[in-house]
């Protein structure tokens, strides 16, 4: 895919990958290590998840791309914002893990429930849920890189 800079972006402010290269290769291992054992699928929609509440266009860009290379639906992708009200879309382990993502996305606004994370439990093995804790914790970490140095969405250097 061709990266451009759209009409009307900004610059941005830092290239931290250049700037910080060890922690930054430090957080490319924990990301790779979140994701290990996980299904692609779900790590997209966990992605695409925290990336909308942060509302970090950067992230969500890249992810919905990555998740339609991954063989996403369209219909699945417009429906991640919405999930409760269409929960037809996600299987009950996807559901438990949008759940999760919120409540340790939005930890500020009332922790994170026993209910979500019960639920979340009984879907996932400890290992897993402890690798979806872990990808919930890097796209938050991601997200707050890409809005404090003013990534660009639509600019995926990868």
């Amino acid at each position: 895919m061709t990266t451009h800079t759209p009409v009307g972006a900004k610059t941005p402010r830092m290239n931290f990958a250049q700037t910080a290269p060890k922690v930054f290769r430090a957080l490319i291992g924990f990301d790779a290590a979140a994701r290990e054992g996980l299904d692609p699928t779900l790590v997209e929609l966990v992605q695409i998840r925290a990336s909308l509440l942060n509302n970090c266009a950067y992230c969500l860009h890249m992810h919905t791309n990555d998740a339609r290379k991954a063989g996403e639906s369209e219909d699945r992708l417009h429906m991640v914002a919405v999930w409760r009200e269409a929960r037809h879309f996600f299987t009950e382990r996807e559901q438990a893990a949008l759940a999760l993502t919120e409540a340790v996305t939005l930890v500020a606004e009332g922790g994170v429930p026993d209910a979500v994370y019960d639920e979340a439990a009984a879907h996932f093995d400890e290992e897993e849920l402890a690798r979806v804790l872990a990808l919930v914790f890097t796209i938050n970490t991601w997200n707050r890189m890409a809005l404090a140095t003013g990534k660009v969405a639509g600019t995926d250097e990868r």
